[in-house]
Parts: structure tokens; sequence; C-alpha cells
């Protein structure tokens, strides 16, 4: 993440993180995870629940597994798909992350806006003193 310049993660981090978001903008792919953190499911069992073909539901279940969000299992002749917790959590501090950078940016233009800058500092926002 970049921010105020300065890189806040590596670009393999960057990476996974946008693999992550990637994955969680879809609706579908959200409920996926939703119904796989009660019970490890079948991709064919979770293809019936959708209207959509078994190789769609299939895509959506491989973005979420690049993004780490969930885990098969082969058990038998089904491929179980379960949702990682832990990824959950990458996600959640992922968030968290880009909140504090938020707050600090708000923050320091609050303080900017209302003068309480440094005094030893000059207010871009004032012009120059005459």
């Amino acid at each position: 993440m970049v921010v105020d310049g300065v890189s806040g993660g590596t670009e393999e981090t960057e990476e996974g993180a946008d693999r992550l978001f990637h994955a969680l903008a879809d609706t579908t792919r959200r409920d996926i995870l939703r119904r796989c953190v009660r019970d490890d499911l079948s991709v064919s069992r979770l293809a019936r629940a959708y209207p959509m073909s078994f190789a769609a539901v299939q895509k959506h279940v491989a973005v979420l597994e690049r993004a780490g969000l969930v885990v098969k299992q082969r058990r038998g002749r089904e491929q179980l798909v379960r949702t990682d917790p832990d990824a959950v959590g990458r996600a959640r501090q992922a968030l968290d992350e880009l909140e504090t950078a938020w707050r600090g940016r708000v923050e320091r233009m609050s303080r900017l806006l209302t003068g309480a800058a440094d005094p030893d500092v000059p207010n871009p926002l004032e012009g120059p003193e005459r």
C-alpha cells in the first residue's frame, strides 16, 4: 500500500491484498465463504445453490483458493471446500491498516485547516505574511 509516498508492504503482500479484495468483491464468492464457514461443502453441492454452471462455481472457488480464503481437501471422490478463518482475519487486518493510515491523514489535514499545526512552520493555506 502506498500512503503519502511510502510503501506499506512488499510487492508480494500487495499482490496478496489485491487477490484477497478481488475475491471478496463478488457477491457469489462472499456467499460461498459464508456457506463454507458453517460446513465443508463439495463443489458440486455448492453448484446446486447457484443459477450458474458447475464450471462457473469452480472458477469462483478457484479465485477464493488463490486468495487463500478457502482450502480444498479431497475426501474420497469429492473436493470439499472450507473457509480459512485466518484469511478472513488477514482481510480485517488490511482494512484496519487502511483505516489507521486514513485517520492519520484526516487528523493532519484537520490540524492544518484549524491552524493547530506547528507554529514555526508556515501554513501554506494562509499565504505569505505581509
